[in-house]
């Protein structure tokens, strides 16, 4: 359920980062680069949730890395397909 709810979160901070780039730029290419940021962000949030996971609730960082992979892999597919959608327009 916790992994469901960061990717979910995950998908709302893309949202969010997207606005952002609308607000800031007032284009598609804005939004594009928005979502080009939010990927090494995204990384960083999910590098911190694998950090809590090994370190408070004592999982080991060989059971974390695929859960890492996929809580990253999700929202960044889909500021992937958010960056080349605004690309193409």
């Amino acid at each position: 359920m916790h992994m469901a709810m960061v990717i979910g979160a995950g998908m709302v901070l893309l949202g969010v980062f997207v606005l952002f780039g609308w607000l800031w730029g007032a284009s598609a290419a804005g939004m594009a680069l928005a979502a080009k940021v939010f990927i090494p962000a995204w990384l960083l949030v999910a590098a911190t949730n694998m950090w809590v996971g090994v370190n408070h609730a004592g999982y080991s960082v060989r059971a974390e890395l695929p859960i890492l992979l996929l809580v990253f892999a999700i929202p960044a597919i889909g500021a992937c397909i958010a960056v080349w959608q605004f690309a193409r327009a």
